[in-house]
């Protein structure tokens, strides 16, 4: 099997060309950037591509030929997507660069895993969401071109996957933990929201499952985070100096009480995840036991 990796410099992209390495299969990256100057283990090729060019991904994925696409790439700064000359690019970006990668799968008769996330839904209650809930209410920018781009790949395609996550952290990148780590080493206290619940998603892991998903057709929405049950970015935070054997002092806040962002975030990011079982996935580890080897491979 031959894929094509979007998005390869980030923390998703990087670990889905290792996992692909590991288990013997061909893999292609691309970004954004002409070259490649990662360290991914067993990449076969690079290609740098716009996805926002319609005709360079036609282009490329048409001489690429692969037999499946994992498209990773996005714009992932959701408070800087609301500011108004933003917009239109994100827009490009997340949807219709989501939309030329779907078409030109289309082309190559190629299967796609499209990445998504919680925030297509509107935050609110403290049910789960189901992974085949159609009652969509994004709150942000990021959230509306995430979803957009999902409906694209939809219409488009027939073998695909759309896989919404959320609380991304992994290796290759920014991410909370990483954050955490930093501050943590600069401050004895620190304020973090308890009102925000949901469930971390360790990349490592993830692109494991993203693989097995390839191996299948057993095409249609997904949900994919960490099992070990629902947290607050709070609780998230005491696991994590905890685990890192740090003396910093973290207080819960409520959203309001922690002050206004750019961009409103989702209360409830609950996802269910039942449907992985139901179609013979292997769920994913732990929050805390992904973390625990997340630790372990970082310096900190």
């Amino acid at each position: 099997m031959k894929v094509l990796v979007t998005g390869v410099n980030g923390q998703l992209g990087h670990d889905v060309v290792n996992e692909l390495a590991k288990r013997g299969y061909e893999s292609v990256g691309s970004d954004l950037a002409s070259a490649y100057d990662g360290n991914c283990v067993g990449m076969t090729g690079y290609i740098g591509m716009d996805i926002t060019d319609k005709d360079a991904v036609s282009k490329v994925i048409a001489d690429v030929n692969p037999d499946a696409v994992v498209h990773c790439a996005a714009w992932t700064a959701v408070d800087d997507a609301e500011d108004s000359d933003k917009k239109e690019l994100v827009r490009a970006i997340n949807t219709d660069g989501t939309k030329n990668i779907a078409q030109a799968c289309k082309a190559a008769d190629a299967k796609m895993i499209y990445i998504s996330t919680d925030y297509v839904f509107n935050g609110q209650g403290d049910e789960p969401w189901q992974a085949d809930c159609k009652e969509y209410a994004p709150l942000n920018v990021y959230g509306q071109t995430k979803l957009d781009g999902e409906l694209a790949v939809s219409e488009i395609l027939e073998k695909y996957f759309i896989v919404r996550i959320a609380w991304v952290f992994g290796e290759n990148g920014s991410n909370f933990v990483k954050t955490m780590l930093r501050i943590g080493k600069k401050f004895d206290t620190l304020r973090v929201v308890c009102d925000q619940i949901g469930t971390p998603t360790y990349t490592y892991d993830l692109a494991r499952l993203l693989v097995d998903m390839l191996e299948s057709e057993k095409y249609g929405y997904y949900h994919a985070t960490n099992e070990g049950g629902y947290i607050s970015w709070y609780d998230f935070a005491v696991e994590i100096f905890k685990q890192a054997g740090y003396s910093t002092k973290v207080l819960p806040v409520t959203t309001e009480e922690y002050g206004v962002s750019k961009a409103v975030r989702p209360f409830n990011s609950r996802l269910d995840k039942s449907k992985l079982l139901q179609n013979g996935f292997k769920p994913l580890p732990t929050w805390q036991d992904a973390l625990k080897r997340y630790l372990e491979k970082t310096e900190f």
